[in-house]
């Protein structure tokens, strides 16, 4: 009775191979280390939920005798919950997808967001930032609309903060563009190369072609 032979060879190599094989699957692997990570943004989201409920009753509460600038502004806190939540939202599908595994249960439900599945790590990076900015303007809005509640150092740096937002989002997108670009100009270039090779294997066929005609007609 012959023995099945090693799969990698025998041997060191061979061994060497098998443990390479092995570690290559357990990296490969600890990839599913990150979801509960996701799991826990979900559930912060239901802490969400519940600021949201406290924030839209006490809204209910302040409505008969509030002014219009305090109904602004707990309006202002609502849509900073909202956006928060939806930031939360894409980093969950877009990490989830991106580093862990495709989201199956999605695939054919027509509920399925548009964006999902086509936002890669550098379109995650864009909707970040770009989130921290919304986030940043409703704060500074909120600031402003009552600037005696708050000190003017701390106003200037929530300012400065929000100015940092803006350039590094407009940072990461010059970079994505750059990227982009390149990537652009090496498939063009790919494809130039691709083209002049089937041309030169085109005129090499017919100079063949026409050395075996000329002896033919002689």
């Amino acid at each position: 009775m012959t023995k099945n032979p090693h799969p990698h060879g025998g041997g060191i190599v061979g061994r060497f191979k098998s443990f390479e094989h092995g570690v290559e699957v357990m990296l490969f692997n600890g990839r599913w280390l990150l979801m509960p990570f996701y799991i826990g943004l979900l559930l912060g989201l239901f802490v969400l939920v519940i600021k949201f409920a406290q924030e839209f009753w006490h809204l209910l509460t302040i409505t008969s005798g509030a002014s219009l600038k305090e109904t602004t502004i707990s309006l202002l806190e609502l849509l900073d919950i909202v956006l928060l939540a939806n930031l939360i939202i894409i980093v969950i599908f877009s990490g989830y997808e991106n580093f862990v595994s495709k989201i199956s249960v999605a695939k054919d439900t027509e509920d399925r967001p548009s964006w999902m599945g086509k936002v890669d790590f550098s379109g995650l990076k864009i909707k970040l930032i770009g989130s921290l900015v919304a986030i940043s303007v409703i704060q500074l809005l909120a600031v402003f609309l009552e600037p005696e509640m708050t000190d003017t150092d701390q106003i200037f740096w929530m300012i400065m903060i929000h100015l940092t937002f803006v350039v590094s989002g407009v940072l990461f997108a010059v970079m994505d563009y750059i990227a982009d670009k390149r990537a652009s100009l090496d498939i063009a270039a790919e494809k130039a190369a691709l083209e002049l090779r089937i041309m030169e294997k085109k005129n090499g066929f017919r100079e063949g072609y026409a050395e075996a005609l000329d002896p033919q007609q002689e």
